[in-house]
């Protein structure tokens, strides 16, 4: 299976999502944000970082960038688009994904271990998952705080369109287990064709038990299935 990730100035995990698609036998390609062809790809990945160092707002300079135009055209053709972090902010700018990413609720970067609970468990990109499996994953952002309009936010529950939610180690979903504020817990959202997945946590930092735990291979190894 092909990859692509996209790099920006002030990418900062790009390595990272790099070398776990590598090692889950990918055949990927890393894509300067200046290029205006796509390689041709199964999976783009939009990788966790400040792009631009994150000025004028989250996301929103390299949502503008010359490569995003053929993601977008990707995307729209069904090819499986993956933004984590700064790329789900970056998703949002681009309108791939509805909804925006705040500050966090109390104001401060976090970087820490939580728990998520997996929602969806019927897409491309959690197959490998059960529903309602409680995963440990890596959160390290300024904005990661989810909001959306209330018709939007029904339609993401109304239609399985939410991957991942925020939750404490048993599962509990509640303002205890939301690290950021995000409206209704949530960590992570599909768009209406389930092609496109953006989430603030991080899978690529998941895939090791030497450096963390395995928690984030599921999701790469049910997109090779």
């Amino acid at each position: 299976m092909k990859s692509s990730v996209i790099v920006f100035p002030g990418s900062n995990c790009d390595r990272d999502i790099a070398v776990a698609l590598e090692k889950m036998q990918f055949k990927n390609q890393m894509v300067w944000h200046k290029e205006t062809n796509l390689p041709k790809s199964d999976l783009i990945v939009i990788p966790g970082g400040f792009s631009y160092g994150d000025y004028l707002r989250s996301g929103a300079i390299a949502g503008k960038s010359k490569i995003i135009g053929e993601v977008i055209k990707a995307a729209n053709s069904g090819c499986l688009v993956l933004g984590i972090c700064n790329g789900f902010q970056i998703l949002t700018e681009t309108g791939l994904l509805k909804g925006t990413l705040l500050r966090n609720r109390d104001l401060k970067f976090i970087n820490k271990d939580i728990h998520i609970k997996v929602i969806n468990n019927k897409t491309n990109f959690s197959l490998k998952y059960k529903k309602n499996q409680v995963l440990k994953m890596n959160i390290a952002h300024n904005e990661g705080n989810y909001f959306t309009n209330p018709k939007h936010l029904e339609e993401l529950e109304k239609n399985n369109l939410i991957a991942f939610k925020y939750c404490d180690e048993k599962g509990n979903i509640n303002n205890q287990s939301n690290p950021n504020g995000a409206i209704n817990n949530i960590a992570g959202i599909y768009n209406s064709k389930k092609n496109i997945l953006g989430m603030m946590p991080h899978p690529e930092r998941m895939v090791d038990k030497i450096i963390s735990n395995t928690d984030g291979v599921n999701l790469f190894s049910s997109l090779l299935n």
